[in-house]
């Protein structure tokens, strides 16, 4: 499949639910990963981990979104301009008509977001790259831990980490830093708990 890119290059901000939009109207009857990255450019990376965090609050396969976004995470640090995933998974092809509803309730979600979340306390875009991919990583590897129902906290953040990330909100950004630091700061005190419990039954 010929993958022909759209103009979605850095300048004035396009939110993401009119950039989604665009891709919907002007996809064609299958599309492949591939092509989508290709669409996206320099936002693929915040699509990618804005589905992959919806994906991760179900727990039937949080754990794969947990790697996906592990590995994402870690390109991002690496400063790769788009998300790099194996071929076969990159040109499998899947039929638009059966993405465009889910596509269009997920644009009416943002679309109301968006009245709230806007470009605030501009942030230099590779150092925000950067820490994002940080913050994800650490999110990504707390979906393998086998907590029932600790996946939702988890990938709830992963997604307004990603939303901030899209909307060059700053604001959101560092609240979703903060939210990050106290997921890890109650799994590091869970695991010393779970630890120290064991320590005590073999003493």
């Amino acid at each position: 499949m010929a993958v022909r890119k759209a103009q979605f290059a850095r300048g004035p901000h396009i939110p993401t639910s009119r950039l989604l939009e665009r891709l919907a109207a002007e996809a064609p009857d299958e599309v492949t990963l591939a092509w989508l990255l290709a669409q996206l450019e320099e936002r693929s990376f915040g699509i990618v981990l804005l589905l992959l965090g919806l994906l991760g609050v179900l727990p039937a396969v949080s754990v794969g979104a947990g790697l996906l976004l592990v590995i994402s995470a870690f390109q991002m640090i690496l400063g790769h301009p788009a998300p790099v995933f194996p071929h076969r998974l990159a040109e499998r092809p899947f039929a638009t008509a059966r993405l465009r509803r889910p596509l269009a309730r997920l644009i009416l979600v943002l679309r109301a977001l968006e009245r709230v979340i806007h470009p605030r306390w501009p942030i230099p875009f590779q150092a925000t790259k950067r820490a994002v991919g940080g913050a994800v990583l650490l999110l990504g590897a707390g979906l393998f831990v086998p907590v029932p129902l600790s996946n939702i906290p988890v990938g709830l953040t992963v997604i307004l980490v990603a939303f901030a990330y899209l909307e060059e909100d700053g604001v959101l950004l560092a609240l979703a830093g903060m939210l990050v630091l106290a997921l890890l700061t109650a799994a590091l005190a869970a695991l010393w708990g779970t630890v120290a419990t064991a320590a005590w039954f073999i003493a």
